[in-house]
Parts: C-alpha cells; structure tokens; sequence
C-alpha cells in the first residue's frame, strides 16, 4: 500500500494531498511549541528587568506554561474525540498563535503569566493530535519516516530554543521570542484547513445521545497533573518537603492521581483511556518514552549550564554544543525511519539506547581543562543513538492499536515523554546541587594545615600575589580565596560527573525492557511492515 493511497482511503476516498506535505505542515506549529518551552529560559532576567518584578517571580512564565501543559496533555485525546481532531489541532493552534501575541504585548508580570497559561493551553495540544495525525495519514511501512520528521522538530526544537532565544534578547528585545510564533501559526491554520482530513474513526463524536463528560475525571487529572508539574518545577528552589508549600502540593497531586486511575480504568466514557496499556507494545513504549524525556532533558540542562559556570564559555558557545547534537539528529532521523522497516525496531531502540548509556558515561569523563570538541563529539555520540530510539519506539508503540485509539494513545505517550523530562530537569538539579556540597565538604577536610599539597598551592598562589604588588596579609587571604574556588570547581565538576553516571545507569537499567517488546511481523494487521 502506498503512503497516497492510506491518506486516501483515511479520507473515505475523497482525493488527498501528498502525505509528507501533511507531516511537514502539521509538524511546523508543534516545533514553535516545543521551542517556545525553552526559548524564554534566557530571557528571564531582561522580563523581570522590563517588568519591574524580581528574577524569582519571573519563574513563573516558564512554571504556568508548563503546569497548563501538563493538565492539557493528557485529555487531548478525549478533547479530539468530542470535537474531531482536525477542529482540535486547529483550535489549538488559534489559542497558542493568539496567545502568543499576548505574551509578547503583556504589560505586567501578572498578564505574562496569565497569557503563558493559555499559550500552554493551546500548545499542550500539538503534539499528541500531530502524532495522531501521521499515524492516520501513514501506512505501518512509511510511519517510521513520518515519525522521523516528527522526531526532528521535537528533539531539535529544545536544542536551539535557549541560544535562538538568548540572540533574539540580546539583539531586539524578549517580546520577539513570542511574536516569532505568529506567521508560523497563521501559515499553519491556512496549510491545515486545506491539507489535513479526518478520517472516519476520528470524526467528533459531539454530545450525541449516549455521551456523557467525565467531569470528575477530568477535575482529578487536571488537579493531579498541575499540582505536580508545580511540584517538579519549584521544588528544588524551595528545598523540596522542606517547604509547607512543597509538601501540600505533592499530598494534593498523589491523592488525585491515585484517585483519578481508579475512577478512570472504572469509567464507561474516560478522559484518558488507561486500559491501552494494557497493550504491551504501548506500555513498553510509554516507560521508553518517559526515559527518553528524561534523560534528553535532564543533560540538555546540565550541559550548557557546566559549559558557562565550569569553562567560562558564553551562551552562545555553550548552545553551539547542542545546536550540533541536533544536526546529528536532523541527519539521522530519515535514516532510521528507512530503516525502521527492514529491521526490527527493538533492535534497533536497543542499539540506541546502549549508544547513549556509552556516550554518557564518556561524559563522566570531562574535567576542568577539557576543550570544545570533547564535548560536542560526547554530545553529537549521544544525538546518533537518541535517533535510534525515538523513531522505533514510535513505530512499536502503535502497532497493535486499532485506528480508532491514536488519539488517546498519542496523549499518553506524549504524557510520557513531558513527565520524564520535568522528572529529569528536576532530579538533575537537585542532584547537582547536593553532591556539589558532598564533594565540597570532602574536599575541604584536604585542606590543613598539615597537608603538604594544600600548603605548597597556598605558598606559590601568595608568592604571586606577593609579586603582583599585594601586601603580605592581603596576599595571604586572596591565596585562600583562589583555593576555595578551585575547591567549589572541582565539586561542582564531580556533582556533573555523578549526574552523567546517574543517566548512563538508568539507560542500563531499561535495557532489559526492550525485549518485553512483541514482535513486529510484516504483513500482518496494524502491524504490517513492507
């Protein structure tokens, strides 16, 4: 079967256009999506400075975009049901362009969240109905190059979206990194109201007699998720259950989700139909997934940040490092969506993920004196095998669904994804700022008098002191001084060391996972690859 010919009988036989113009028009508006998630990190400060408020406040424009995600996320499916995808995936894309606008007009601190929050709205949306999409669009034997143009936006957005971002601040103004998603989005909406059909099992099922909203349902996940995306986003600023705050929330997110599973796998009609994970294939996927988010994210933020706070390198610099890994991407993806179809896919997301344990623990291997190419090759290793990942596991997750359960199967695996990588971020951090202080009180006990190191280090940084004009007491305390510092480096060099470590293993642990995975016979039912 052709890929023109799936999109053609999808429509119920009405003529359609070209498969891949669809992929790449319904892929556009989710890549501004994806960027906009990291493209404002570097641009806090200049928001807080613009809008009179402090820098902690200013958190809060990444926090409620990420919180409204979150609740959106995983009741897209049930959203594209009701309404029909088509009208979803556009209405979406209307919310996220006009609140775009918004975002880049707000005139305080209070109307920037409050618009954030509909621009997450909106954009929660994207990727769980674009996914649905091409699989709708895309017969099993040319899904695996549908997901790579898929993959290409997702993994590369966040890449580039802090140095685009930093560039866009520094050379016009933080507004720009909004009014960007504007032309993208009202090319996006004309491109899909010509291109993109519904095909027959994704029409809306409005309120027809029979149909009923799962009020309470949908109050538990929306309550449980934004309850815990808060928790992840803050919880490291404000030391975890330290905080009344803190321990609040994760009491109100456990009990809800708890309470939301039961109701759902209960309920006639659910928001989320969590019964597909009973599928093996589809619940493999979703933990490999969840893995995925969590280890691209988690060393997406530790990398830039060792970058500018260890090496002393710029923004720029330090985003040339993953702008590099995402041209390994871009170059790797349509290859293994070629390959995706002549060779089984566990072996190949095996393959990828034993490449990423091995260019993380590589990583393990950075030091203070290390230069650019040792980094850009560490992180271009652990692009390849992300590429060897992110299109079978795709490829495996739907294929022994029926059609008529994309939709809700597209929410949960992007679900998936979004939670390991807010998982990630936040142990990431949290991890580094602790084993920082660990290795910094280790390494202090060195630092006695009757250590013979510590005290040749201490005479010959005075002696330059001493040389450079410094008074013999002053010389003295700015010779501790460069020590601490050095002290405070190289901890928090080995807390980055402990981090890679920690992602490498993880990678392992889920190694066992991939032969879980069903086989994939071609020719055969939803499965069929030829």
């Amino acid at each position: 079967m052709s890929a023109d010919h799936a999109a053609t009988s999808g429509n119920g036989g009405k003529p359609a256009r070209n498969p891949w113009l669809i992929a790449l028009v319904v892929t556009m508006a989710t890549f501004m999506e994806v960027l906009d998630s990291t493209i404002v990190n570097v641009a806090l400060s200049h928001i807080a400075g613009n809008l009179s408020a402090g820098l902690d406040e200013s958190t809060w424009v990444l926090t409620s975009y990420l919180v409204s995600n979150a609740i959106i996320l995983p009741i897209s499916g049930w959203f594209s049901s009701l309404l029909g995808r088509k009208r979803f995936y556009m209405s979406c894309v209307a919310i996220f362009t006009a609140s775009s606008f918004l975002c880049g007009f707000a005139p305080t601190l209070g109307w920037l969240i409050f618009f954030r929050v509909l621009q997450g709205l909106g954009g929660g949306g994207l990727q769980p109905s674009e996914q649905s999409i091409l699989v709708d669009t895309f017969p099993p034997a040319k899904r695996g190059m549908a997901f790579a143009v898929a993959g290409i936006a997702m993994v590369t957005a966040p890449s580039i979206g802090p140095t685009l971002g930093g560039w866009i601040t520094d050379s016009y103004s933080w507004r720009w990194c909004f009014y960007i998603n504007i032309p993208i989005g009202i090319l996006s909406l004309l491109l899909t109201s010509r291109l993109v059909q519904d095909p027959p099992h994704a029409k809306p099922i409005g309120f027809r007699e029979g149909f009923r909203i799962d009020y309470i349902g949908l109050g538990l996940i929306a309550l449980g998720f934004g309850a815990l995306q808060i928790v992840l986003d803050k919880g490291e600023r404000e030391d975890w259950f330290a905080s009344s705050f803190i321990q609040g929330l994760a009491l109100v997110a456990v009990v809800a989700l708890i309470f939301s599973v039961f109701w759902e796998l209960r309920e006639r009609q659910p928001v989320v139909d969590l019964k597909l994970l009973r599928d093996r294939n589809f619940g493999v996927a979703n933990l490999l997934m969840f893995m995925i988010g969590f280890v691209l994210f988690g060393s997406s933020v530790l990398l830039p940040q060792m970058l500018q706070t260890q090496m002393g390198y710029t923004a720029q610099q330090a985003g040339m490092v993953l702008s590099l890994g995402a041209l390994v991407v871009l170059v790797m993806m349509p290859v293994v969506g070629f390959l995706v179809s002549r060779i089984q896919p566990r072996w190949m997301i095996l393959f990828g993920l034993a490449v990423q344990a091995a260019s993380l623990f590589y990583m393990t291997r950075f030091n203070l004196q290390m230069d650019f190419k040792t980094v850009m090759w560490a992180r271009c290793f652990q692009a390849f095998g992300l590429a060897f990942v992110f299109v079978p596991v795709n490829t495996n997750a739907y294929a022994f669904l029926p059609p008529g359960k994309n939709n809700n199967a597209s929410a949960l695996i992007n679900l998936s994804r979004n939670m390991g990588a807010s998982f990630g971020i936040s142990i990431v951090t949290t991890m580094l700022a602790q084993r920082a202080q660990f290795h910094q009180q280790q390494l202090i006990e060195h630092l006695t008098p009757y250590d013979l190191n510590y005290q040749a280090a201490l005479a010959r940084i005075t002696q330059r002191m001493l040389s450079a004009g410094a008074g013999a007491v002053d010389a003295a305390h700015r010779a501790e001084a460069v020590v601490y510092r050095m002290v405070e480096q190289q901890a928090t060099m080995l807390a980055y060391i402990d981090n890679f470590w920690l992602l490498g293993v993880l990678f392992l642990t889920i190694l066992p996972m991939v032969f879980l995975l069903r086989r994939i016979e071609r020719g055969k039912g939803s499965a069929a690859m030829h």
